[in-house]
């Protein structure tokens, strides 16, 4: 039989107080760090047992430890001392161990630095870092001056700089997402007073892996600016059209994808009409509402779409004719997916692969002028899209992707068997 136990609240002396369970996770961290680097050690040492000189003696031998490292983690600073290696043999034949846990230049852990960007674009200056990397981390961050940020960021602009004008020539993809994301960072154009965003283009490979295309500035609105993207990537040696795109329709991309990608189909994204649509009703219906597209979309038929699309429809048009007319105007975009695989429909029928991504950093409260630089804030974006890119997963259904590239038909999901 439990007892009840009843707790005092905790209270802290000042604000200066000191965590009590900090210390003990950054011993614990740097113990940890220190074994797997004496296992990285003995074995690679093991691995050259055999070699020996004409009396026997092994020639690849432990001797002793280098000096303390420090490494900046999440936990503030490791102190770290790793095993000195001596390989007895002569110069042509030594070997030099290299730790791959613990590179010879890392300075701090990824953890640390894909923090920088997500400061960066939340609104705070490089003269803010460090004090705000002090409040997450304690002191032991003190180490990140602003000039150490500056060159960070010159680095990032540099590798964006790079990326976005890497060959495709190898790539192709099936399906991609596209949106315009707003950040703190000013990019407006001065000469008219317009609000710039971040185009964002991403894609799904033919083995089912999604991957970021493009990163650039530009108006969400403007076919103009979506169609120097996609030329763009179609220059660089993208220059098989993808079987479907998936965006918001007030996107000026898809005047663009019209032009350029001729065979591509249109699906538009559910999240954002449906915002749209409940936009235009008032809150009182919003909930009753949402259901009812929420069936439209989910629906496990096209047929069964198309009838509670009807419903929807009729039911509001009456009292609400801006909201279906908000409906009714991408009728056939909003239902492309049931010609893809069924097992694909989570990944199509909305932006969700750009907006989780991005859900983080992307815009919450009002827009502050004069934060960062375009180029700054073009390679924060990119080093958070970087981040995140290695821990998206493969499509569900990924293998059916060979039959979407063969222009195989399918019906509601399901693979149209063919006559031969």
């Amino acid at each position: 039989m439990s007892q009840h136990v009843t707790t005092e609240p905790i209270e802290f002396p000042s604000d200066r107080a000191r965590d009590m369970l900090t210390p003990i996770l950054r011993e614990g961290a740097r113990a940890m760090l220190a074994a797997a680097i004496e296992a990285e050690v003995t074995e690679w040492i093991n691995q050259r047992a055999a070699i020996t000189d004409d009396q026997g003696r092994r020639q690849v031998v432990r001797n002793g430890h280098q000096p303390a490292r420090t490494i900046q983690t999440g936990l503030g600073d490791l102190d770290v001392v790793r095993p000195r290696v001596h390989d007895r043999r002569t110069s042509s034949d030594r070997e030099q161990f290299h730790s791959k846990i613990l590179p010879p230049y890392l300075r701090r852990t990824k953890a640390i630095e894909e923090m920088l960007p997500w400061l960066y674009l939340k609104g705070v200056s490089t003269g803010g870092f460090t004090e705000a990397l002090q409040s997450l981390l304690g002191p032991d961050a003190a180490g990140l001056s602003a000039t150490t940020i500056t060159r960070l960021m010159e680095t990032w602009q540099k590798e964006h700089a790079a990326w976005s004008n890497r060959s495709l020539t190898d790539r192709r993809y099936v399906y991609v997402w596209a949106d315009g994301i707003s950040f703190n960072a000013h990019l407006g154009d001065e000469a008219t007073g317009r609000k710039q965003c971040i185009l964002v283009l991403m894609g799904a490979t033919a083995d089912g892996r999604k991957e970021l295309i493009a990163v650039t500035d530009g108006f969400r609105e403007s076919e103009q600016s979506w169609s120097e993207l996609i030329n763009d990537v179609k220059r660089r040696g993208l220059t098989v059209d993808p079987k479907l795109a998936v965006a918001d329709g007030a996107l000026g991309f898809w005047a663009a994808v019209r032009k350029v990608w001729p065979t591509t189909r249109e699906q538009r994204c559910w999240v954002h009409k449906t915002a749209n649509i409940l936009n235009r009703l008032p809150k009182s219906i919003q909930p009753k509402a949402k259901e009812r597209l929420h069936d439209i979309w989910m629906a496990e038929t096209r047929k069964a779409a198309m009838t509670a699309y009807d419903a929807f429809v009729q039911d509001f048009r009456a009292k609400f004719p801006e909201a279906v007319v908000c409906l009714e105007k991408d009728r056939d975009e909003l239902l492309a997916f049931y010609d893809f695989p069924a097992e694909h429909w989570r990944h199509l029928r909305t932006t969700n692969p750009i907006e989780s991504t991005f859900a983080t950093v992307r815009l919450r409260h009002r827009r502050t002028k004069g934060n960062g630089s375009r180029n700054a804030c073009l390679a924060m974006v990119f080093k958070l899209a970087e981040s995140a890119q290695r821990h998206w997963r493969r499509l569900n259904g990924h293998d059916l992707l060979e039959h979407v590239i063969r222009n195989v038909p399918f019906v509601d999901g399901a693979m149209k068997m063919v006559a031969a």
